[in-house]
């Protein structure tokens, strides 16, 4: 029943809470920390003081303390900290054999804990007892051997007991487990403490246990410092052994390089760095470098200190070359060392290298750099070692290479036949030459072997030789013109003009311009100016070029004649009529400007006229712009030129001059009307008094818009040409509202 009543008890319910959302004043944490430190919520107030006055007190005191200790260690055994703060209550109040008996039952406990073993050490070190202190040091190196704290505090004590074989028969026992090398070094430091040099063989040991290179040194120093010259050579040398060519240091040679250098061995110090610089990888031996640069400023000559610069120098391009051998640049670099520093056979070995490393694929672009290689090394031949036979052979192999159906190089071909006629065998160079016009002709090949033969005075052979360049490119206007001054220089003018209407008559021409330009200025030089107008009509039959009018009319004006210029004016019409069907407005009014310029120099006021009313107006008009793919880009301003005479531009004239005219007749209305609304206010204020005659002023008034009409009808006869139907009706339009008007107005 009872069970059952209380599986009836009501629960009770818990409140819903209804808003969830959060508090408008957050509270932190950091807050309600702060307010508890203000309010001291925490603090306890201290324990009191507790004196006591006699020895019962007092064992009651201890009893208590020992029960509340042994109760913490009953409940944590594994704990140390409450072993450790029994023990040194138990020794605060001199019961060191209770203290003894706390630590050995902790060691029981837990024996590798090295905290215990250092305060039960210290323990006995305190109250004096040395000889429980050393079997506690000896059970702790013995239990835990690798822990260093121990081997430190054991020798240290010895040591400071004054008992200098126990200390050392410490450190013997500690280094018979191989420690670290501070070990090592704290052994070495405790027998120099007491001079006993004889007896540190611990460095031999230290170095095969520790194979380091500092230790190497360290050892040769420690030779060195106590006067052991020999034995610290014997160290470096067992060193350098010991690593071998595949371990080898920087650091190792530096070292035995200076301990030499300090003995004054220069030459030893000298073999040493040329023997590290072979062995070590070029990029780990910087600093051996820069030692043996030093070294060699201070005690080498200039020859020595150019080796280390060069032999440096030389190792950084070897690297680049072997990881890319194909890297032109860096043998271009490399070469240019070689050559001004070593023998030529050492230079040629490095130049074949070089050449060895031929482009992969062959397309010119990749050999530009590398056939550089081919020609210092011909240069190099020919100007340093003074090996002609060599050079030939160096120039006919790089001819021999180079694949000549794909691609050539002109300047090979070319620097082979000035090194032939350098050697004064004019026959191979004009066999080489011919060779390359035969298998790979270019311009630059041409251009070079008629050059040669201009300054041979060959001219059979360079008339020849143009005859095949314009075989191979009729098209270049560059040559025919040459021929003709060659021509032109011998004295057969005929031959030269019959060059140049053979180059004018060619279908394709490069520079037709300045061919047409070349002929022109020759027959000017010969004085025919009756061909020289010939060459004008017939180039103006090709081209209606505004330059070419205003320089026929220029010549003209050049030549002293008593027509010279009417026939100037002449060309000058005839160019203006010429270009009137020209798109390019802006050559139109070059011309008109020329001409301008013209008469203003040699015409008179009737002729300056003329050409005045031939300039154009210049107009700014609008056009819409398209973007590529067809919408609309928006509009820009630009600005036209409309002449006077272009007939098709007369409906424009006309339609401009038209709203000037209305512009100028919308200002007059308002002027007028202005002037009545005065009259009005006027009449009232007099009251009729001085009336004023209205008819004179209406027909004054209408003289006056007659005489507007007039000049406006003046103005656009001038401005405008012919004029059709639609406009003359738009003027009378304008006339009659204007005439209706005044009667209106009378009215």
């Amino acid at each position: 029943m009872a069970s059952t009543a209380a599986g009836k008890q009501r629960i009770p319910k818990v409140a819903k809470v209804k808003n969830k959302a959060p508090a408008e004043v957050q509270i932190t944490a950091e807050q309600l920390l702060r307010e508890a430190k203000e309010r001291e919520l925490e603090l306890l107030p201290p324990p009191p003081k507790q004196k006591i006055t006699d020895e019962e007190e007092l064992n009651d005191y201890k009893l208590k303390k020992r029960k509340g200790f042994e109760d913490n260690i009953r409940k944590n055994r594994t704990v140390i900290s409450n072993w450790i703060k029994y023990a040194q209550w138990e020794e605060s109040l001199k019961e060191v054999q209770r203290a003894r008996s706390i630590y050995e039952r902790a060691l029981d406990v837990d024996h590798r804990n090295i905290a215990l073993w250092l305060k039960y050490a210290e323990m006995e070190m305190k109250n004096r007892q040395v000889n429980h202190a050393r079997n506690i040091w000896d059970r702790a190196i013995t239990i835990l051997p690798r822990v260093n704290q121990f081997w430190y505090k054991y020798s240290y004590m010895e040591e400071m007991l004054g008992n200098i074989a126990g200390c050392r028969q410490v450190f013997e026992r500690w280094t018979e487990w191989e420690p670290e090398e501070q070990a090592w070094h704290s052994y070495i430091n405790f027998e120099l403490r007491y001079k006993e040099i004889d007896k540190v063989l611990n460095y031999s040991v230290l170095v095969i246990v520790h194979p380091d290179v500092k230790n190497w040194i360290k050892y040769a120093r420690f030779e060195e410092k106590h006067g052991y010259i020999a034995h610290g050579r014997k160290v470096f040398e067992r060193a350098v052994e010991f690593f071998g060519e595949e371990h080898v240091d920087e650091n190792l040679f530096v070292a035995f390089a200076r301990f030499e250098e300090k003995q004054k061995e220069f030459e030893r110090v000298r073999v040493i760095y040329k023997y590290a610089l072979d062995r070590i990888p070029k990029q780990q031996a910087q600093e051996l470098f820069k030692f043996y640069t030093v070294f060699e400023k201070k005690f080498g000559d200039r020859r020595g200190i150019e080796d280390v610069i060069v032999s440096k120098r030389r190792f950084q391009y070897e690297e680049e070359v072997k990881a890319n051998p194909h890297n032109y640049d860096a043998w271009f670099d490399y070469l240019r060392l070689v050559e001004s520093d070593a023998d030529p056979d050492t230079a040629r070995e490095v130049y074949e290298r070089a050449i060895a490393n031929i482009p992969p694929i062959q397309e010119k672009r990749h050999w530009r750099r590398y056939i550089y290689l081919w020609i210092n090394y011909a240069l190099y031949e020919e100007l340093e070692v003074k090996d002609p036979e060599r050079t030939r052979q160096v120039y006919q192999a790089c001819l021999d290479l180079i694949p000549h159906k794909k691609f050539t190089f002109a300047k090979m071909w070319l620097l082979y036949a000035q090194f032939e006629i350098r050697q004064k065998n004019l026959q191979a160079a004009r066999r080489g030459l011919g060779t390359a016009i035969g298998k790979c002709p270019k311009n630059k090949l041409f251009k070079g072997y008629i050059e040669l033969e201009l300054q041979l005075r060959e001219f059979d052979r360079c008339r020849k030789l143009y005859e095949k360049y314009l075989e191979f490119a009729p098209e270049n206007c560059t040559t025919w013109i040459k021929f003709s001054e060659l021509e032109t220089i011998l004295g057969d003018t005929e031959r030269a003009r019959a060059i140049f209407e053979l180059a004018i008559g060619q279908p394709r021409l490069d520079m037709p311009e300045v061919l047409w330009k070349s002929y022109i200025d020759f027959e000017i030089e010969q004085e025919e100016y009756d061909n020289t107008r010939g060459l004008y009509q017939r180039l103006l039959q090709r081209t209606q070029h505004v330059k070419v009018w205003i320089s026929y009319a220029q010549f003209e004006l050049s030549i002293d004649s008593t027509d010279q210029l009417q026939k100037c004016r002449a060309i000058f019409e005839e160019a203006n009529k010429g270009l009137r069907s020209c798109e390019e407005k802006e050559e139109r009014l070059m011309l008109l400007e020329s001409w301008k310029e013209f008469e203003l120099e040699f015409g008179s006021e009737t002729t300056r006229e003329r050409v005045k009313k031939l300039l154009p107006e210049k107009v700014k008009k609008r056009r819409k712009l398209t973007a590529e793919d067809g919408s609309d880009a928006g509009w820009e301003e630009y600005y036209d030129y409309i002449f006077p005479e272009d007939a098709a531009n007369q409906p424009n004239l006309k339609l401009l001059a038209m709203a000037k005219m209305w512009k100028r007749q919308q200002h007059q209305e308002d002027k007028e009307e202005e002037e009545e609304e005065d009259d009005d206010e006027e009449d009232e204020k007099e009251d009729n008094n001085g009336e004023v005659d209205r008819d004179e002023l209406e027909r004054g008034r209408v003289n006056e818009m007659d005489q507007e009409d007039k000049k406006r009808v003046d103005g656009d006869e001038e401005m405008g040409g012919e004029e059709n139907g639609r406009g003359e009706s738009s003027r009378d339009k304008e006339i009659d509202s204007l005439t209706h008007w005044h009667k209106k107005k009378k009215s």
